[in-house]
């Protein structure tokens, strides 16, 4: 397991994270996973042994029993809680009333003790905001998170699901008024839905921001289990088909990493988890599991090792179609390269 810097920080995060949406199966998240606590332990104690030492959970996953699990999960197996680090994030609904979401002052400080509360904590490492609010002025959020940082409950700040310029308008706003910056983003990418490199991408490399990766495997589509045409019937999909990608292109993209994967003894999904794990913008992986053998399956990803020549082969069959601003910029920087 390597470990890389989390953003502009000298904290160490490792290349993998465990993901933690499949704890509990309340509500909504009943079709992601429905995890009891035994295997959660288990589950968390083989990702230690591994050298993961990053876990990412949210207030909404499965209405905050998600939380209370991984707390119990980490007194359980008495890990050092200083020797991980925990993310969380506030801004989904979590009860009835008009107050109970969004990224207003009010529902941060009441969500993040509650957070601190069901994960049995003192502080929290990376708060997250779930994504970007259109009805809360982002100054109110942005003081409302540096305070928390000032107050020693929450240790830095990151941002999840924002367009390029939200992010950015962001990160000016806390440069001017010296308040704590976002750190990092939690967005969605794989080689088969590639999209944040058009904005985001260029964004976090010139403001060294930390990438942290959800759902790598494109809900499911990129295990190598689902083919043109076929849809297993105990597939995540068949329950929870969230997200939204071009399913002809990946498996055009599939069909090239299938040949590739049986030559490396390998499987599909170590493979595409691997390509992420391969692009300088990739602060850690989030992995989630169901069952040990996927979390087992995943884990092996970080031996995978590509070859130039394969690099390109994947970057061609998965490359974005040319877009403006895009191809221009491309056109007008050819009389200014080093």
């Amino acid at each position: 397991m390597k470990y890389k810097l989390l953003g502009n920080t000298g904290l160490k995060v490792s290349e993998l994270c465990l993901g933690t949406m499949t704890f509990g199966g309340k509500g909504r998240f009943a079709a992601v996973g429905n995890l009891d606590q035994q295997t959660i332990d288990h589950l968390l104690r083989r990702s230690i042994d591994a050298g993961i030492n990053f876990i990412d959970t949210a207030n909404i996953y499965s209405e905050g029993l998600s939380e209370e699990l991984t707390g119990q999960a980490i007194r359980n197996i008495g890990i050092n809680r200083d020797d991980l680090v925990i993310a969380t994030k506030v801004r989904g609904t979590m009860g009835p009333g008009p107050n109970d979401k969004g990224l207003t002052r009010k529902h941060i400080m009441q969500q993040v003790d509650a957070s601190l509360k069901r994960l049995q904590l003192d502080y929290i490492d990376l708060y997250q905001v779930h994504s970007f609010d259109p009805l809360t002025p982002l100054e109110e959020t942005l003081r409302t998170l540096d305070d928390l940082v000032r107050s020693g409950k929450v240790r830095y700040i990151g941002a999840s699901n924002f367009a390029a310029w939200q992010l950015m308008k962001a990160l000016d706003y806390s440069a001017y008024n010296q308040v704590a910056r976002f750190v990092s983003l939690q967005a969605h990418y794989t080689i088969a839905t590639r999209e944040l490199e058009r904005e985001l991408v260029p964004l976090m490399m010139d403001q060294k921001l930390g990438l942290l990766v959800w759902s790598p495997l494109a809900g499911g589509l990129l295990t190598g289990k689902y083919k043109r045409g076929v849809t297993p019937e105990d597939g995540r999909l068949s329950r929870f088909d969230f997200v939204q990608v071009n399913k002809e292109k990946l498996f055009d993209i599939v069909e090239v990493l299938e040949p590739m994967a049986a030559a490396k003894g390998a499987t599909v999904a170590q493979l595409s988890l691997a390509w992420l794990l391969h692009q300088p913008v990739t602060t850690s992986v989030i992995i989630g599991a169901n069952k040990p053998e996927q979390l087992e399956d995943n884990l092996k990803a970080v031996d995978i090792v590509f070859t130039a020549d394969e690099l390109i082969q994947l970057d061609e069959i998965s490359k974005l179609t040319k877009e403006y601003p895009g191809w221009m910029l491309e056109v007008t920087a050819m009389d200014r390269t080093l």
